[in-house]
C-alpha cells in the first residue's frame, strides 16, 4: 500500500526536470469490447502474512512471486511455485536500507535471462522508483540511482512516484505508476524506456484520474487481450476501504474507466482488496492481489495475498 506523503514545498533535488516525451503504446485494433467481469477469488489467502504485519503487493514473473512484507519497514520477499497455486516462501530477498521506509511494492519482469525488478525505494517522504536485477530472484544487484523520480514543482507527480507496473510491448518498456501532487491527489501515469533504466514520462500525464467518489487511485496492472489493453487498478475511498476497478484502452494512453468494482468477499479481505498483478496463462486471466480486514492509509492492514481468475 502506497502511503500518502506530506513533503515540504521544496522537493528533493533528485526530482529535477526529468525527461518527457509524447508517445503511445503500439495501437491495437480493438475487438470484443465486452469486459471480463467475472472476478472469482479463492476463499483463502495463498500467501499468509505469518509473523509480519502485512504481506501485500504480489508481482509474478515466471514461477516466482516477489511480494512485500512489513515489519516496521517494507521489504521484498520471495515465493516460488510449480503450479501457480501453491507457493513456497523463501524469505526476504531485498531489504530497505537503514533509515529508509521501503524497498518493495515492485514490478517483476523476466528479460534477457534475468529478473528485472522496479520497486519503491527511499524514506516515507522521498518515494521514488529504483531497479534491481537478479539471475535467480534471490541475490540482487541494485542500480546505483533511482530510475524514476518525482516531477518538478507543480507537476501532477511532484510529491511521489510509486506503484510501478512494467510491461514490454513492441521492443520498449512501459511503466504505469502512481503519482501524487501537493494536494495529495493520487493518479496514474505512464513512462517509456528503451533499456529499462532511462525513462521518459508521458508529457500529457496523468492517463487516468479519479471519479468524485474516489479519494485516490493507484497500483495499476496492465495487459493485452482481445485487441485491447486492460488495466486493473486500486481505488481508495474516503474511509480508506479499497477495491479494484477495470479500464480499457487501444493505445495505452487514453483509458475508459468501466463501472465494475471488485471487492473482497471474505473476512480476511473485507476492507481492502488491492495491488493486482496479472498473468495470462492458457487463455485464462490469473490475478494475484493483496487483501486486508483493516482500513488503514498505509500499512497494518493485516494484509495477505489472494488469488483470483478474471473472465467474461
Amino acid at each position: 500500500m502506497t502511503p500518502r506523503v506530506a513533503l515540504p514545498f521544496l522537493l528533493l533535488a533528485l526530482a529535477g526536470c526529468g525527461r518527457y516525451a509524447d508517445f503511445t503504446l503500439p495501437v491495437l485494433a480493438g475487438g470484443d469490447a465486452s469486459p471480463p467481469l467475472a472476478f472469482s477469488p479463492e476463499p483463502e489467502p495463498v500467501i499468509a502474512r505469518d509473523g509480519f504485519h502485512d504481506a501485500l503487493n504480489p508481482s509474478v514473473a515466471g514461477k516466482v512471486n516477489l511480494y512485500s512484507v512489513f515489519d516496521g519497514q517494507w521489504h521484498t520477499a520471495l515465493a516460488t511455485t510449480e503450479d501457480f497455486v501453491h507457493w513456497r516462501k523463501q524469505g526476504i530477498v531485498l531489504r530497505a536500507a537503514p533509515g529508509d521506509y521501503i524497498a518493495a511494492n515492485g514490478s517483476a519482469l523476466l528479460f534477457g535471462g534475468e529478473y528485472w525488478y522496479w520497486y519503491e525505494s527511499g524514506a516515507r517522504d522521498r518515494l521514488r522508483i529504483s531497479l534491481a536485477r537478479s539471475a535467480d530472484a534471490r541475490s540482487w544487484q541494485r542500480q546505483a540511482s533511482p530510475v524514476l523520480a518525482p516531477g518538478p514543482a507543480g507537476a501532477w507527480d511532484e510529491r511521489a512516484v510509486a506503484d510501478p507496473y512494467v510491461i514490454r510491448v513492441g521492443g520498449s518498456f512501459f511503466m504505469y505508476y502512481l503519482g501524487q501532487d501537493r494536494a495529495a491527489r493520487q493518479r496514474i501515469g505512464v513512462a517509456r524506456s528503451e533499456d529499462g533504466v532511462r525513462w521518459d514520462k508521458l508529457r500529457s500525464n496523468p492517463v487516468l484520474g479519479m471519479d468524485q467518489d474516489e479519494a485516490g487511485i493507484g497500483e495499476p496492472a496492465v495487459w493485452q487481450d482481445n485487441g485491447f489493453y486492460w488495466m486493473l487498478y486500486t481505488v481508495r475511498d474516503f474511509t480508506e476501504n479499497r477495491y479494484l476497478r477495470l479500464a480499457r484502452s487501444t493505445d495505452g494512453v487514453r483509458w475508459i474507466p468501466l463501472p465494475a468494482r471488485f471487492r473482497g468477499t471474505q473476512a480476511w479481505n473485507s476492507k481492502v482488496i488491492c495491488d493486482p498483478t496479472v498473468v495470462l496463462e492458457g487463455g485464462r486471466i490469473l490475478v494475484w492481489f493483496g487483501g486486508g480486514d483493516v482500513a488503514s492509509p498505509d500499512e497494518n492492514l493485516h494484509g495477505q495475498i489472494g488469488f483470483a481468475t478474471l473472465a467474461k
